[in-house]
């Protein structure tokens, strides 16, 4: 099973990164690239614990719907979302938020994913799913420090 970490220094507090991270809005904006829009569960505003948030978006040129739940959350330390339904035969992701010691926050994702199909996933995996879903993370985690350190009302404070 694929499995990758990113880390990310954001100089603003855990707390507002913690924030930004579970506000659907700024996700949203972070996957323009690929249209991805909230179509079920919490549509708008900040998700907590137990919330399901259902995405729809264009990977690989085609569309991809997929449910994922808020299954731990821990304010303002980690979080983690994990697909109820979709595309995938497992998706796991950790946010983890730590004070820097300078004011910021080093963010760690660490993401877990499995895709479907067997042997015929796993040539999926290998060949470009692993790759894209690590370019899509690091995209995501480079908006979220630029909301985060603009400090400029795309999210709570």
């Amino acid at each position: 099973m694929p499995r990758f970490e990113v880390s990310t220094s954001i100089a603003a507090p855990p707390q507002r990164v913690f924030e930004l991270s579970l506000a659907v809005e700024v996700h949203t904006a972070s996957m323009a690239g690929s249209a991805e829009r909230a179509v079920g569960g919490v549509t708008s505003g900040r998700l907590g614990l137990g919330d399901t948030v259902t995405w729809q978006a264009r990977h690989f040129g085609l569309p991809w719907r997929m449910t994922s739940r808020v299954s731990a959350l821990d304010e303002p330390g980690h979080f983690v979302d994990e697909q109820v339904r979709g595309p995938f035969r497992r998706w796991w992701h950790a946010h983890h938020f730590e004070p820097d010691g300078r004011g910021g926050t080093l963010m760690r994702d660490v993401v877990e994913s499995a895709a479907p199909l067997g042997p015929l996933g796993r040539v999926a995996e290998w060949v470009a799913l692993d790759r894209y879903m690590r370019r899509l993370i690091c995209a995501r985690n480079q908006h979220l420090k630029t909301a985060a350190e603009a400090g400029d009302g795309t999210g709570p404070r």
